[in-house]
């Protein structure tokens, strides 16, 4: 498709509802689900080229959708930090964490650069990274994510409120990496108590991290690595 066809494709699906919860957040939007949107997507396939014009059309759906056709084994880390730190919903930093940023070749390395950001959006990706660090990389050591852990304990009720958010998320992804990070883990989220996000005009909660690190879930992962 070309940016004109997926535009038209937008206006002809547009969900006024939609547009109106956007405008009261200030945001241009033509008011579509991320389900429409992935559909969407997936008709589309990856286009990086197509990827750029769409950012550029400074719509939160034209936004989304290039966070989902971008070619993460051809995108420059200089096109992530531009849509990182030009971006006006936190949805879309969400969109980047989990297309984008667990399949780039020189994942590690943004991560750990972007953790340390004075940015807000940077950081909060930085520790979006770190999440998917956690859910891939096998081979670093659990010590590789105690430099993590102890800035959540220390600094995660005084930051921004989606760098807070992107934190809670990380502290859930690494104590769930190992039984050892998941003692640490639990120690600090007892420590942290309750995380209170503001999410704007919806239903969405905080994940609670103490519930979520001792799940049956969880506890089931660390025993079947012990056979």
């Amino acid at each position: 498709m070309t940016k004109k066809e997926v535009l038209q494709w937008l206006q002809d699906n547009k969900d006024e509802r939609g547009i109106r919860a956007a405008e009261r957040t200030g945001v241009k939007s033509f008011g579509l689900g991320m389900t429409k949107l992935k559909a969407l997507a997936k008709k589309i396939g990856k286009d990086h080229a197509l990827a750029l014009e769409l950012w550029d059309e400074a719509y939160y759906d034209t936004r989304i959708l290039a966070t989902l056709i971008a070619d993460p084994a051809v995108i420059t880390r200089n096109e992530l930090e531009k849509w990182i730190m030009n971006q006006d919903a936190w949805m879309i930093s969400y969109s980047i964490g989990s297309n984008l940023l667990p399949h780039v070749p020189f994942l590690i390395e943004l991560s750990e650069d972007w953790a340390q950001s004075p940015n807000n959006h940077l950081r909060r990706c930085g520790y979006l990274g770190i999440v998917a660090i956690c859910k891939a990389n096998t081979v670093l050591p659990d010590e590789y994510f105690e430099p993590y852990l102890e800035i959540i304990e220390k600094n995660l009720q005084a930051e921004e409120n989606f760098v807070k958010d992107a934190m809670n998320t990380a502290l859930m992804a690494i104590g769930s990496h190992s039984k050892w990070l998941n003692s640490r883990a639990l120690v600090i989220a007892e420590k942290i108590g309750k995380v209170e996000v503001d999410y704007g005009d919806n239903s969405c909660v905080a994940p609670d991290a103490l519930k979520h690190l001792t799940s049956e879930k969880v506890s089931e992962k660390f025993a079947e690595k012990m056979f």
